[in-house]
């Protein structure tokens, strides 16, 4: 099967009944009958880091093809490189998957599984003349290899005896020789176009511990040689993987042809997922980890599900947008809007609202009655009437945000300024009188009058305001750490530098101390909430300690346990941002 057939039997009526070419390709093989109308997929990751937003895709795709056509999906570990892989990326992985909403039931696999089968089928290609040991050193193989453009040389060892190989490779296995002293290669054309059908290599020598197999196994198969056979032993019927394994599938199919594998699966690519203001790979992944540029693995700046999901990202808003990119033949780049705008319309829909002052500065009711303290019965959703209430304190003394208060504000600011009335939220009118500075001119108390007949926003003169407040009372109100978190790095593509850590932004995280109504500190961990004008939020699975936005520097707070931490998972729409946007532009 050629580029052309995995790829043009995707049709216009496809396209108009909203069927991607991965799912028109089952419906053809369904119409004619190639697997008998089943419909069996795998998801098979390394697990050598954690899984990303990229992952997410493949995920979505292979397990919900099997959803669809009322299949299965497998989830397979393709554990072929022991010197990479953890038992916590194994854990990982499938927490992330069960995460998403997706189920394995009783198909776990390893390749490992299937170590002993996969060694018997290479000795029959050596035994066949298709396989032969080669001992030129990797450097020597590169050399002999060719270019795109010129045929590569057979190695001297390529005609040697296949009792030979066959004697050589078992000595292979019984840890005769040390690493990279020789390795198992396919024999097929030298000249071939395709350079990854040159002789490819099927087994090398690594003398490392493997998390599942331990020191059984001194040599481990490549991923071309595991992953095929593999999905035959399976019984996989779809081979759902990215492009860049297309060059590959000649071998993939190759390999299936010459080995009495009891089953034929067909390999599928797709574009893998490419998001902007990020880095995909995991070696880059790995590095910001290693090197310290983020807390770990889940740090809420990564693109890992682990990190999304600590961020406040929800499972639902991960599939939506998965949904909306869709699947197709042609690499690009996604906007990260688009991953945000997903969680924006999941969070809007589910999220209830509280009040919630990141960057607090007191504000003082000169006229409010000494001690008084009132309450306010306030909604946690601005639509819903059937839904659940929390009291509200309100007292002479509050926390607004710093950025709600102008010295000299333009016409069309709606916030607190001197002379200026606005609404608090749930409560009174207030109107703005004075602003208490310190010796260094910066603003510590705002002071202020309310109008006590304005309760609720309603006035016996039935005036309106245009602006409205959030505030939490000074007298009731929790401190809690509000992380702000930004993209991890300074522009859409951070590779266009030639080391990407350059590009790391300095904003990326911003802590605040700031300030919470009293209910949310009741909120569990992981719980997504609307702070009322200032974004979703969520509460972090874990306090403590955190790295620095700056390079990566470490911080070293010990942490407060009590104090709730909250993460920004994305901000609101900002109409202020655009007025000023628009008038800068103007100018």
């Amino acid at each position: 099967m050629d580029k052309t057939e995995s790829s043009g039997v995707f049709s216009r009526e496809d396209a108009s009944r909203g069927v991607d070419f991965v799912r028109a390709l089952i419906n053809r093989d369904n119409e004619v009958g190639t697997y008998e109308g089943r419909v069996h997929t795998r998801f098979p990751p390394e697990p050598n880091g954690y899984l990303h937003i990229g992952h997410a895709k493949s995920i979505v795709l292979n397990f919900g093809i099997a959803e669809d056509y009322r299949g299965s999906c497998n989830l397979r570990f393709d554990d072929t490189n022991p010197t990479k892989e953890e038992v916590e990326y194994v854990d990982s992985i499938q927490e992330d998957i069960r995460w998403l909403g997706f189920d394995w039931e009783d198909r776990l696999f390893y390749a490992s599984d299937y170590f002993e089968q996969l060694y018997l089928w290479a000795e029959n290609l050596v035994e066949r003349g298709l396989a032969y040991v080669d001992e030129l050193t990797a450097e020597e193989i590169r050399d002999y290899r060719g270019t795109p453009t010129e045929p590569g040389k057979n190695s001297p060892w390529r005609d040697r005896p296949a009792e030979e190989s066959l004697d050589l490779f078992r000595r292979m296995r019984a840890g005769d020789f040390p690493d990279g002293h020789c390795i198992l290669r396919a024999k097929i054309d030298m000249a071939h176009p395709n350079i990854n059908m040159r002789d490819p290599a099927l087994y090398r020598i690594r003398h490392a511990h493997h998390h599942r197999t331990g020191d059984a196994w001194c040599i481990y198969p490549t991923y071309d040689f595991a992953h095929g056979q593999s999905d035959a032993i399976e019984g996989i019927t779809h081979s759902i993987c990215t492009l860049e394994f297309e060059n590959h599938r000649p071998l993939y199919e190759w390999l299936l042809e010459h080995l009495p594998v009891p089953h034929r699966p067909r390999q599928i690519e797709f574009a893998r997922l490419n998001l902007t203001w990020t880095v995909m790979s995991k070696r880059k992944l790995l590095r910001l980890v290693q090197e310290g540029y983020v807390d770990g693995w889940d740090d809420p700046r990564m693109p890992t599900i682990s990190g999304l999901r600590r961020r406040g990202y929800t499972p639902q808003a991960i599939r939506d947008f998965c949904g909306r990119i869709g699947v197709s033949k042609t690499n690009s780049t996604v906007e990260l809007s688009l991953l945000e705008f997903s969680l924006r319309e999941d969070l809007n829909a589910r999220a209830p609202r509280y009040m919630g002052v990141t960057d607090p500065v007191k504000l003082v009711v000169t006229n409010w009655p000494e001690g008084k303290v009132e309450w306010f019965d306030a909604s946690t959703s601005p639509t819903d009437p059937e839904a659940d209430t929390r009291p509200v304190p309100f007292s002479g003394e509050l926390y607004v945000e710093r950025e709600d208060y102008m010295e000299e504000a333009p016409r069309k600011w709606f916030r607190l300024a001197p002379g200026r009335e606005v609404r608090l939220k749930f409560a009174y009118y207030v109107t703005c009188h004075e602003a208490v500075r310190d010796a260094s001119g910066e603003i510590t108390e705002l002071r202020c009058t309310y109008d006590p007949e304005s309760r609720g926003g309603d006035t016996p003169d039935g005036r309106k305001v245009k602006g409205t407040i959030h505030w939490v009372s000074a007298t009731h109100a929790v401190p809690a750490e509000i992380r702000l978190y930004d993209t991890l790095f300074d522009r859409e593509n951070p590779d266009e530098v030639e080391d990407f850590t350059a590009a790391i932004n300095p904003e990326s995280l911003v802590i605040n101390e700031g300030y919470v109504e009293p209910a949310l500190a009741e909120i569990e961990p992981g719980e997504s909430v609307q702070f009322l004008r200032m974004g979703y939020f969520c509460r972090d699975r874990k306090n403590g300690p955190t790295a620095a936005s700056r390079g990566g520097a470490a911080d070293n707070r010990t942490g407060d346990a009590d104090k709730p931490v909250f993460n920004r998972s994305v901000t609101l729409k900002d109409n202020w941002a655009r007025i000023l946007r628009n008038k800068r532009e103007d100018e």
